[in-house]
């Protein structure tokens, strides 16, 4: 009786791995804005956002020409998004 009580647990799990992707939970993204940095257009609208990594910190851009634009001046944009994150209270 153990083993085939075994048996259905184990055939039970192996489902999970089978699962769609669509069906698992989506991870929590936790960036705080939903529009450019630099520019202030909303991200993805024309294309994907431009996810550029400054000092271990995610930035995200509407186009790769708001990268130049924030490399020459971090720290002002960093603040933003700090700003931003302190407003709804999500960590990284």
């Amino acid at each position: 009786m153990k083993k085939y009580m075994l048996g259905l647990m184990m055939a039970g799990l192996g489902g999970l791995a089978a699962l769609p992707a669509a069906e698992l939970a989506p991870a929590q993204d936790t960036y705080p804005l939903t529009t450019c940095v630099v520019s202030g257009e909303k991200l993805g609208e024309m294309a994907p956002p431009v996810i550029y990594h400054h000092e271990g910190r995610e930035v995200r851009f509407c186009c790769k020409e708001c990268v130049g634009k924030f490399k020459a001046n971090p720290a002002k944009y960093l603040k933003m998004i700090d700003d931003a994150r302190a407003r709804v209270g999500t960590k990284n």
